[in-house]
């Protein structure tokens, strides 16, 4: 098969898809592998590395499309990119479609085969693709609440973890999947004092027993979120429905309970965000304030630290892929039902619940095409 890596082009993304090692493995196998010039940069490797993997570098983003079977990128296409997918070419990718509808109609129109890293799911319910991603981001939400929980930054000057004699920050985490758990350990080793809230009881029990002392577990509704508002100093949104948008959770309305600097960072933000007032925002200009809140919403928050980001995604994506080129698309999700289930789009099919239903297209079962 022949797998094209064109360069990220959304705003500071820097990561790739494939390094230098995950390319020399295809070829390995005995695929071409295609990398865009200078498509590593960002995340430190130099084109001669992928030179000395035996991969081909194309000068441009259109060659790169043009040529390859196989699409493999780190963020979902962007509009400048939609007319390069040609039909039955494989893309895959974080897509994230339920919360961006012209993307949705881009790849419909496109007929390619979208085939998205976050709804690629074990039988466990786990998301294997998403999980180092979701590790990065988790921690980075502490790391980035805690800078703009500064004054100079718009916070309320709290150092998260506090001093002796002066109490810690407060932080709430909505949800205690990955990254709600990665941003209580984070939060937790910085000293702060955690809620994570969860439906899940099951789930609250496996935290209580692996976390801290200064980690709590509460249940998640409307009342007790209400309740907690008032008196916390960061907000983790780390809700996720795979594959749908995520529920609003904290309100225009609720931001009145909140203290005027209190910090908001939305991790749900590809997905449609679980805090009412968050809009994407980038990495050259991340936050802005409703109410006197600070929100923090940067819809690629791994990209800020690429290095890290593209050795976890490619460990997580690499025997994916490889499948993928060794047996074809349909074969491949035809053997293996995590592959199945990361199947959203194909040839203008709408193959995944969670697409259809947040925009209420027409849904085609995907045992149609395998």
């Amino acid at each position: 098969m022949i797998i094209g890596v064109p360069k990220e082009i959304k705003n500071n993304e820097n990561r790739v898809a494939l390094t230098p090692s995950g390319a020399k493995e295809l070829v390995k196998q005995g695929h071409q592998v295609f990398v865009q010039s200078t498509a590593g940069m960002g995340s430190g490797f130099t084109d001669q590395e992928y030179i000395l993997a035996e991969a081909k570098i194309l000068p441009t983003i259109e060659e790169t499309y043009a040529i390859a079977e196989m699409i493999m990128k780190v963020k979902e296409p962007i509009q400048s990119e939609y007319a390069l997918i040609k039909e039955d070419q494989l893309v895959f990718t974080y897509f994230h479609f339920a919360s961006y509808k012209p993307l949705t109609d881009a790849m419909i129109k496109s007929k390619s085969i979208c085939l998205a890293y976050e709804t690629v799911e074990k039988s466990d319910r786990s998301l294997p693709l998403l999980v180092p991603m979701s590790e990065v981001a988790g921690r980075m939400a502490v790391q980035e609440g805690a800078k703009y929980l500064e004054k100079p930054s718009g916070g309320r000057g709290i150092l998260l973890g506090g001093v002796p004699g002066v109490r810690p920050a407060k932080v709430l985490i909505l949800g205690g999947g990955i990254v709600g758990t990665e941003a209580a350990k984070m939060a937790a080793g910085l000293g702060a004092n955690v809620i994570i809230m969860d439906i899940s009881l099951p789930r609250m029990r496996y935290l209580e027993d692996v976390m801290p002392a200064n980690v709590n577990t509460f249940m998640s509704s409307e009342f007790n979120i209400r309740a907690m508002l008032p008196s916390v100093d960061l907000v983790v949104g780390a809700v996720l429905i795979p594959g749908a948008k995520a529920p609003h959770l904290i309100t225009r309305e609720m931001l009145k309970l909140m203290r005027p600097g209190t910090v908001l960072v939305d991790v749900a933000v590809d997905q449609g965000g679980c805090i009412e007032t968050c809009q994407p925002t980038t990495h050259e200009d991340p936050t802005f304030v409703i109410d006197n809140i600070l929100h923090y919403c940067v819809a690629n928050m791994p990209g800020a630290v690429p290095y890290t980001s593209t050795l976890a995604l490619t460990n997580a994506t690499l025997p994916y892929a490889i499948q993928l080129a060794n047996k074809g698309w349909k074969k491949a999700c035809k053997e293996n039902n995590e592959l199945k289930l990361g199947l959203n789009i194909i040839n203008g099919d709408v193959v995944y619940k969670g697409v259809s239903d947040a925009f209420g297209l027409d849904y085609r079962g995907v045992a149609a095409y395998l």
